[in-house]
């Protein structure tokens, strides 16, 4: 399996990470990458991200046979719509986006007749530096990757993107969007939103600052995720917000339980319910290799 040429939208970690992947393993003979940024752009082809720096998407993707979307997810409508004209009509078009159903939505808006190329992905990696300076072919090494096919993918389609992530050390999943989106909601979504409320609740509080200051390993630890770019929160919160709002019900019910418990001095209600959680996480091995900072 190689490919004649990369098409990268978006030369950000992410994209750029990939694409090192592919030309390490040989599996890309050029690549032509586009970012709306000269200094990224320039920073891409000083480190052998890309091959050919371009002043739009559309030259990115002519001739391409695989073409990989890494840009934000509020972009991705936008960027597919000018890109769909001149898609290869058999290249393989994937995303890197966060949130799956609102994509899938755009791709069928904008793509017409060349939905077909196109596969959605979703890697389950990052990094807390963001950008191309920090960009490494190691990045998608033992990661978690997440196909959500479409009715228009082919058998063959999905087990050649299945195969190429495999092939960069990925750890392939095939969920359906919507699936995919109640899921990540629940483990990555309202996580970061908890962290960003927590740390506001502090900070709101006349001794935040004070507070702060004494803050050990337990706040770093829990309050990690809350340092997350605020754009691409903003965007993630809001593009999956139907399946936000229904896990902060849940966790609303469960703390809840907890503010009830410590009310009455349950002690033996509260034993349970930090038990509970105990247990499970005591239990719980993350399935995309070593913790980093991916959502």
């Amino acid at each position: 399996m190689k490919f004649k040429q990369l098409g990268l939208v978006g030369c950000g970690l992410m994209g750029a990470s990939f694409a090192l992947a592919l030309q390490q393993r040989g599996l890309v003979e050029r690549v032509v990458g586009f970012s709306p940024s000269e200094g990224t752009r320039l920073k891409a082809l000083q480190r052998g991200v890309i091959h050919q720096a371009v002043l739009s998407a559309v030259e990115a993707v002519q001739g391409a046979d695989l073409v990989l979307l890494a840009v934000p997810v509020s972009h991705t409508a936008a960027c597919l719509t000018e890109m769909a004209p001149h898609l290869q009509a058999d290249c393989l078009l994937m995303d890197v986006g966060s949130t799956k159903t609102d994509v899938v939505a755009a791709a069928r808006a904008a793509l017409g007749d060349k939905l077909p190329c196109f596969l959605p992905a979703h890697p389950i990696a990052g990094k807390a530096q963001a950008g191309v300076a920090h960009a490494e072919a190691s990045l998608y090494q033992d990661r978690a990757l997440i196909l959500t096919p479409l009715p228009s993918n082919t058998v063959l389609q999905i087990e050649q993107a299945s195969a190429l992530w495999q092939a960069i050390g990925s750890r392939v999943h095939h969920m359906s969007p919507e699936a995919h989106d109640q899921t990540f909601a629940a483990v990555s979504h309202v996580p970061h939103l908890l962290a960003f409320a927590q740390v506001n609740g502090l900070l709101q509080q006349a001794e935040g600052e004070a507070f702060l200051k004494l803050a050990g390993p337990g706040f770093r630890d829990f309050s990690r995720i809350a340092a997350g770019d605020p754009a691409i929160w903003r965007d993630i919160l809001s593009a999956n917000r139907v399946e936000v709002l229904a896990q902060l019900a849940h966790f609303q019910a469960a703390l809840h339980d907890f503010e009830k418990s410590i009310k009455n001095n349950d002690l033996q209600a509260l034993y349970r319910l930090i038990s509970q959680a105990n247990q499970a996480r005591s239990s719980w091995a993350m399935a995309s290799g070593d913790a980093n900072d991916g959502d």
